[in-house]
């Protein structure tokens, strides 16, 4: 069936205008790249890409700053709290959305509503918590605040409502206990919502910086924002140094997007219409 002139046409201005847009959103990485190829003398020259291109940032980045520890760091924590928190929050879920207590729906509305309040509100009492316990400046401190997520909990039982009750009635007449239904036939059916919430998790504790920065005292212990942060100085900034590091710094959570889009596509509509 042939396409009518006047809907191609529209077809047309939309695609140029989606492909406008995206072009302008893909601007601020290009200004990016082109500072990290500038010397310290064409960083305020040029708007782009200098005439010299030069891999002077990078070299003093590695040379200058312990920048490979600092994203070992970052990746150990982040890698750690998504486990962790992959762990419980899809227990939690799969509590929430199979099965039957007293208070369950009072427990779901005082957890959600726990969403509205800001994390620099709870930082000060959390803080002593964390001192008294003895985990300042250690990854402790980092990861045990961080094992429980109240919106993956949400992802995960919205997703998991979707198993139907007779699959796990079945299981249970061939004999699976009940953690063998969690691990061997829900955790499979929520693989989607896995990669989305994994993703989501990785970057919130990749880029966190104000907790980390609290709790850390020891620069071999820094994380990437904090090391990335010191460069920074009162008297001078390495711009070229700190645009280097921002760039590399970018590249693990694009890198993990390219593998998980799908399931995170996926995973983000799996539970819509169903709640």
């Amino acid at each position: 069936m042939r396409v009518p002139v006047g809907v191609r046409l529209v077809r047309g201005c939309v695609y140029g205008l989606l492909l406008v847009g995206a072009g302008l959103t893909l601007v601020p990485m290009v200004w990016l790249v082109a500072a990290t190829t500038k010397g310290p003398d064409d960083l305020f020259s040029y708007t782009f890409f200098a005439p010299r291109l030069t891999l002077y940032n990078f070299t003093e980045l590695f040379t200058r700053v312990p920048f490979v520890r600092y994203t070992m760091n970052s990746l150990f924590l982040s890698c750690t709290v998504v486990l962790i928190q992959l762990f419980f929050s899809s227990l939690a879920g799969f509590a929430l959305a199979k099965y039957t207590f007293p208070g369950k729906k009072a427990l779901m509305v005082l957890m959600l509503s726990t969403l509205l309040i800001p994390g620099q509100v709870v930082m000060a009492p959390l803080y002593e918590l964390i001192y008294r316990l003895g985990l300042v400046d250690r990854y402790a401190g980092l990861i045990v605040p961080g094992a429980v997520n109240v919106f993956g909990i949400f992802l995960f039982r919205q997703s998991m409502l979707q198993v139907p009750d007779e699959l796990l009635h079945a299981a249970r007449i061939d004999g699976c206990s009940e953690f063998q239904l969690y691990r061997d036939i829900v955790i499979p059916v929520s693989r989607p919502m896995i990669g989305a919430f994994c993703l989501i998790s990785f970057m919130s504790n990749w880029n966190n910086f104000l907790w980390p920065q609290i709790i850390l005292h020891s620069s071999e212990r820094f994380t990437l924002p904090i090391g990335l942060n010191q460069m920074v100085g009162l008297y001078q900034q390495q711009y070229g140094m700190l645009m280097a590091g921002t760039l590399l710094s970018v590249l693990p959570v694009v890198a993990l997007f390219l593998m998980l889009q799908r399931e995170f596509v996926a995973g983000l509509t799996a539970g819509a219409v169903k709640g």
